[in-house]
Formats: structure tokens, sequence, C-alpha cells
């Protein structure tokens, strides 16, 4: 796929659309950012909810790619979730496709195969073909997304690459983090490599670096041209004389959903 120009970022208020905003001008995007609150600084980024379809479809015309981010990203109650991640992604979708948006990377979660129980010493690599097991409800729509970027792969030719995320944050906080963490550098690279990979289909990927503690397969990802360059190990040493390693006997600490399998973090608004 020629290299798109003009990308739409929803979600760029976020944590990771903050990120985003800062690394992918580098690789030559210029960037629509849309959130649905304003963002400082940006006195031209697009103020919207994914609630509103017109507003969408504005928001997409003549854009040659989206980022998807925006949404819930903790867990809410269901109704919440149906309408920020579930709703909100139709409605997405719906507008990249009446106005002829030929991909879309669409930020999915390692949550969406949360109940997945983590690799012990040995064990294979979790594959990006392992079945859903949602953790959460957020987990679920994420699910969801997955599904949604199939069907309209299948039924309208739209492309998307969806990206389970692990944690993307400067740094590792957590020793499960060691095993999902992505650095910010890394994730910018993911995110170009999904955007200009060619014949993507619907392709699903893992998003992490490098980690030598990894607990899924990066294949998928590579196979689009991703070349992560860091690795959580430099942190590991810091992280576990604090927090001990790992116990399986921990259900918190088994399933690769971490402690949103038992004790999920609550979306505060």
């Amino acid at each position: 796929m020629p290299a798109p120009r003009t990308v739409l970022l929803t979600g760029a208020a976020g944590g990771l659309g903050t990120l985003m905003q800062n690394l992918l001008p580098a690789f030559d995007y210029d960037l629509r950012l849309l959130d649905m609150r304003p963002i400082e600084g940006e006195p031209d980024a697009i103020v919207a909810d994914l609630a509103d379809r017109a507003a969408l479809r504005e928001a997409v015309r003549g854009v040659d790619a989206i980022i998807h981010l925006a949404g819930i990203s903790l867990e809410a109650p269901f109704e919440k979730i149906l309408d920020a991640n579930i709703v909100g992604t139709y409605n997405l979708y719906e507008a990249a496709r009446e106005e002829g948006v030929r991909r879309v990377v669409f930020a999915s979660s390692n949550h969406a195969v949360g109940f997945t129980p983590r690799p012990k010493d040995g064990d294979a690599l979790i594959p990006v073909d392992t079945p859903h097991r949602p953790d959460t409800f957020y987990g679920l729509s994420k699910s969801f997304g997955e599904d949604l970027a199939q069907l309209y792969w299948d039924k309208h030719g739209l492309e998307t690459v969806s990206v389970r995320i692990g944690s993307c944050f400067p740094r590792p906080t957590s020793v499960r983090m060691l095993s999902v963490w992505m650095s910010p550098a890394d994730g910018a690279r993911l995110f170009h490599a999904a955007l200009t990979a060619e014949n993507v289909g619907h392709t699903v990927v893992y998003g992490s670096s490098a980690n030598t503690r990894l607990w899924w397969d990066l294949s998928s990802a590579r196979a689009l041209g991703y070349a992560p360059q860091d690795d959580s190990e430099e942190f590991a040493g810091k992280l576990i004389a604090e927090q001990g390693e790992l116990d399986p006997e921990n259900i918190a600490q088994a399933y690769l959903g971490g402690h949103f399998v038992s004790d999920p973090p609550i979306w505060p608004y």
C-alpha cells in the first residue's frame, strides 16, 4: 500500500493518542486529530463523539487511513461499553465505508483473549489465532471490534490491522508488564507498519516490544514489516526486587489479562 499521508487519529487526547501525536509525524504523516474533548494546543482538532455519525463522516472524509484509539480503555458497565466501544466503532467503520477509506488500524487489546493462560517456562508463545476469551466487557468489545473488522473486509473490502495492544507506556510498571510492554517508539513503528504493509485484508497482531519475557507470538506483526527495537528486560531487576516474581497460583497472575480477570480497573468517567 502506498504510504498514506493524511491519517485520522481518534482518541487523540488519551494516553496512547498523545504519545502517537508526538511520534507518528516523524514517519511523515499529516495527522487529523479527533477526540470527544478539546486537545490542548490543537485548535484544529475535531471535537466529536463516536455517537455523532454525521461528524464522524465529516472527520474521515479525505483521509487515507484511520488509527482508531477512541473509546473506553478500562472496564465499565456494559451500557457504557456498548455505546462507546461497540456502537461507536460500528459508526466509525460505517463512516469509513461511506467515504471510501481504504484502511483502519484498530486498537484491539490483549484483553480480547485475557482468560488465556499465560505461558510458563518452556511453553510455546500464545499464537495470534488463539480463540477469543475476553476477561471483561471491555475485552468483549475488543473481540467485537476484531470481528467487525473481519466483516468489513469480507463484505466491503475495507482493510484493517487489529493490534492487540499490551501496555504502551514510557516504561513498564509491574512484573506482568515486562511480558506485554510496548515502548512508545515501538508502538509508532508498529502503527507505521500497519498503515503501509501491502494486502493486509484483516490481520490480527500482538502489540509489544521484543521483550525477553514475551508471552505472545509477534510473527504476524513482523510480517507487516514491524521491527521492534526495545526490550523491557532493562527494567526487570528493579521491578522483581520490589514486587517479586509472578505467582501462578494467583488468578491475577495466571492469565494473560492480569488483574482484569479478577479485579479490573474501572473507567472513572
